[in-house]
């Protein structure tokens, strides 16, 4: 799922410079912003262009992905859902359900 806060990109931004052992003014120079820029864009105070995106991504090594979209949700709720309503399905919808999914399977192969 997209991220539309530019606080949460900002925070996802600071932490992935940090892990990369990178200062705000080495990503800054890097991308070809200002010190203050790139501070901002780590504060969320800035609505950044996506060139600018793209540029410090490449600094980082990362991809916009990393920075623009969030984790899915825990699976084990969805997943729990999941099997109560395949558990409430007769036995030929059942059976219908497993080899979709078993097709689905062999096409991510």
């Amino acid at each position: 799922m997209l991220i539309f806060d530019f606080h949460a990109i900002g925070n996802k931004l600071l932490v992935i410079r940090k892990r990369c052992g990178m200062t705000q003014a080495e990503v800054a120079e890097a991308a070809g912003l200002s010190d203050r820029t790139y501070a901002d864009i780590e504060r969320g105070t800035v609505n950044m262009r996506i060139e600018t995106i793209l540029r410090i991504c490449q600094v980082m090594h990362i991809t916009p992905d990393e920075i623009l979209t969030e984790d899915s949700p825990p699976a084990n709720g969805r997943y729990d859902q999941l099997l109560e309503r395949l558990n409430a399905c007769n036995p030929k919808d059942k059976e219908t359900a497993f080899r979709l999914l078993n097709v689905y399977l062999k096409s991510l192969e």
